[in-house]
């Protein structure tokens, strides 16, 4: 997946830093992330579903917000107010590149920030939230001991997750006058509510507000028991998967045509865990699987292996070519299904012809259905050995190697 290191301008001039990353085909939409409150653009989740949405040809800008990673700008002189207006500004810059987001997506109060940005990006079709609170004021609760030094003093230092952050009386005041029900009632454009039950930092009373609030089309998903920050990479990769999934109805992701004779096309194989072996396959962008190794080898089983698309194309290959010869013959054949397993053995017990050394097996059994005579199952399960994938594997294969510049 490329990725961009970016700078535009913040709602009060100063530079913010952002990651725009890209497919490794054409364009087929954009996307904007809001990060959470006090978090920035790297955090898991953010990571996770931008690179699965670019898998599938959405590009994906996620930033900073004023005041808080690599951005410029002083986080205590910020407001809800100004985050708003910062992902307006970011929404302005994608623009002025050709590519107006069509997607957004706000993590926690960043989910607050999309719902009531929104109405300023025309462009807009869909909103995804994440955990995100139907009364932005409740962030206040976290440091509640805290503000009567904010307002005495203008701003106090808090502790928040650890790290420090001065907090302003502008932010304390602005957001305890925001009113996301009248942004959300008239939204605009498709909704997705995602929440976790057993988030104790947002609770699922707010995913309430914001969905009942909500105009149709709306949709709402559980996250389970995932945290607030959806920091396991498990209900990380299920909320981009269902973002991915969920997106596809209301933008449009249509590749622009080949041109005739074209081959099919790019098989994209992209790291999703580096430090496990589980790989995000996309094939154009309509087609996505995952592959993995098994626990036993040090995966996290989450797809098939690599020899099991291996097997799976085989036997995929063996069933069309099965059926479209019973179609063009006209034979009863109601249901065919092909069992493929693999394994290593010795050259010699695969073919007693060849030289010692290891070998690949590919053990088909085909299973037909319908009121077939005993010639035509023996047709068709010569013909099964003129599948072209089986061809392929049984001659000699050239891979040719290079690497990217």
């Amino acid at each position: 997946m490329p990725t961009e290191r970016v700078t535009f301008e913040g709602h009060d001039g100063g530079q913010l830093a952002a990651r725009l990353d890209l497919p490794e085909g054409p364009v087929l939409a954009t996307a904007l992330f809001a990060h959470c409150f006090t978090c920035s653009k790297d955090i898991p989740a953010a990571r996770r579903i931008a690179g699965r949405l670019a898998s599938m040809g959405i590009a994906v800008l996620r930033f900073d917000f004023t005041g808080l990673g690599h951005s410029d700008g002083e986080f205590a002189n910020t407001t809800f107010t100004s985050n708003v207006d910062d992902l307006k500004a970011a929404a302005h810059y994608l623009e002025g590149r050709g590519m107006a987001p069509s997607l957004l997506i706000g993590h926690s109060l960043g989910g607050a920030a999309v719902l009531r940005a929104r109405e300023g990006i025309a462009s807009v079709k869909a909103v995804v939230t994440l955990n995100a609170p139907f009364d932005p004021s409740h962030v206040t609760h976290h440091f509640a001991e805290a503000l009567p030094r904010i307002h005495e003093d203008g701003s106090a230092e808090v502790s928040l997750a650890g790290r420090s952050f001065r907090i302003g009386r502008g932010f304390v005041e602005d957001i305890a006058e925001v009113a996301l029900r009248p942004a959300v009632e008239r939204l605009g454009a498709a909704l997705l509510v995602m929440h976790a039950p057993r988030d104790d930092t947002v609770g699922i009373d707010n995913a309430t507000g914001i969905f009942t609030a909500a105009k149709h089309p709306k949709s709402f998903v559980t996250l389970d028991d995932a945290d607030h920050l959806i920091t396991r990479e498990s209900d990380a990769e299920y909320a981009a998967a269902v973002i991915a999934a969920w997106v596809t109805r209301y933008v449009d992701l249509s590749p622009p045509a080949p041109p005739p004779g074209a081959p099919e096309g790019i098989v994209r194989v992209s790291e999703a865990d580096p430090s496990g072996f589980l790989q995000d396959v996309q094939s154009g962008p309509n087609h996505y699987v995952r592959a993995d190794e098994p626990l036993a080898y040090g995966g996290t089983d989450l797809g098939m292996s690599p020899y099991g698309f291996l097997a799976a194309g085989l036997g995929a290959c063996t069933s069309m070519t099965i059926r479209m010869y019973a179609r063009r013959k006209g034979w009863p054949l109601t249901h065919v299904s092909v069992d493929v397993s693999h394994e290593k053995v010795h050259a010699q017990d695969a073919d007693p012809s060849t030289a010692p050394g290891k070998a690949d097996r590919f053990a088909r059994v085909i299973h037909l259905e319908g009121a077939l005579d005993r010639e035509q199952r023996q047709a068709l399960l010569e013909i099964a050995d003129r599948c072209p994938v089986h061809r392929t594997l049984e001659s000699s294969a050239v891979v040719t190697t290079r690497l990217a510049e």
